[in-house]
């Protein structure tokens, strides 16, 4: 979990000086969100390669392996993105590094944790990405009073080399366990097999408009913030407006905790339901709230992320107990290609509506809530299984 939070830190990166970028770089809305779309499209792909190196060499070594990548890439964006095209190709080549530091880590907590206790340990693991989220934000909105956004980002860049570390640290007397497929069926076979799992694939389609939402949401949730700021009166609004991102992100933390520990509790289905439908409301109306205090707008913000997040190591704990485990590796590559493809969309769709509708906060929001509002009766359909 320690690992976790400094590799998630370069995450949110971008999102962190998306209004300071925007204006250097002359992007359109859509042109930005599009930046943040390449890296989920990178991190989508590479979760889809290392499901399969997980599932044939290992969880742990294809977490210490493929964080060397996840630990080194980030330094390219910093020090030649001067641009939309060089940001979106660069931003895609750091997701593209990402993948190793997400799922070997669920893979892990599936082989090495009891199933009693296994719904708060992957709630501690997302909560740890969270924390990475926060403290990116607050170490570059820190950064900003003395640098320009090419300097945050170097401060954050830091932080994913401390994981690798930390990685190779807390490992070493862990096994790494490789689970043998049935006797001549080839790795590739295990894609089909997974496709044919009702349960598995409910849960990846709920999964899919949760991706939808919670990501558009982390991708424009600082800029709507430094807009909400601007609208009051406030002076560097771009800071201001980290430090209330990082305050979201710090309810993400307790979100994933409680619903770690609320799956266990009261079962799996019945918190993602709870939790998806409150996100869901949050979604068709925080957006035209923009001009309430903006105490009450970070306090519905804080709610939103603590929300969003809830379910969220609930969907993947579906699934790891929905495939035998030898098809765990290939069923999270699976839904990284479906559930991170949303994601890669959902920033778009979003610049597409702020810029088509004349900059309406409300109307881009809600192509959230639509995106999203199918997972819930996903999650139903599996529940009555």
């Amino acid at each position: 979990c320690t690992s976790r939070v400094l590799a998630a830190t370069w995450f949110v990166a971008y999102s962190a000086v998306l209004p300071l970028t925007q204006a250097e770089w002359g992007l359109s809305s859509r042109e930005a969100g599009m930046v943040q779309a390449g890296f989920h499209l990178g991190y989508l792909t590479s979760l889809f390669i290392v499901g399969f190196i997980a599932h044939h060499f290992g969880a742990k070594r294809a977490y210490i392996t493929t964080g060397v990548a996840a630990c080194l890439s980030p330094w390219a964006f910093v020090l030649f993105a001067d641009g939309f095209w060089s940001a979106f190709w660069l931003h895609a080549f750091t997701g593209l590094c990402q993948g190793g530091t997400y799922t070997p880590a669920l893979a892990l907590i599936n082989d090495h944790v009891e199933r009693a206790r296994r719904g708060r340990a992957m709630g501690f693991l997302i909560a740890g990405s969270s924390a990475g989220y926060a403290i990116c934000l607050l170490a570059a909105g820190a950064a900003l009073n003395f640098t320009g956004w090419r300097g945050a980002l170097a401060v954050v860049a830091f932080l994913p080399v401390g994981s690798w570390i930390t990685g190779v640290l807390v490992l070493r007397g862990t096994p790494n366990t490789i689970h043998a497929r049935p006797a001549g069926e080839s790795l590739l076979a295990s894609v089909p097999a997974v496709w044919r799992n009702r349960r598995g694939m409910l849960s990846i389609w709920g999964y899919t408009f949760h991706n939808w939402e919670l990501l558009g949401l982390w991708a424009w949730l600082p800029a709507f913030l430094t807009a909400a700021l601007v609208l009051h009166g406030h002076q560097n609004p771009a800071a201001l407006a980290l430090s209330f991102a990082a305050l979201t992100y710090v309810a993400n933390i307790a979100g994933s905790i409680a619903g770690g520990t609320m799956a266990d509790r009261w079962g799996r289905t019945q918190t993602i339901l709870t939790w998806s439908c409150v996100s869901l409301a949050l979604s068709f109306s925080i957006g035209w709230m923009i001009a309430l205090p903006l105490g009450l707008l970070v306090v519905l913000a804080c709610l939103y992320n603590f929300a969003g997040i809830a379910d969220s190591s609930t969907h993947s704990l579906v699934l790891a107990e929905s495939v035998p485990p030898h098809y765990l590796g290939v069923a999270y590559a699976v839904r990284s290609v479906i559930g991170f493809g949303a994601g890669v969309i959902s920033p778009v769709v979003f610049g597409w509506a702020l810029d088509a509708s004349g900059t309406s906060w409300g109307l881009a929001w809600v192509t959230l809530g639509l995106g999203a509002a199918l997972g819930p009766l996903a999650t139903w359909k599996l529940r009555r299984m």
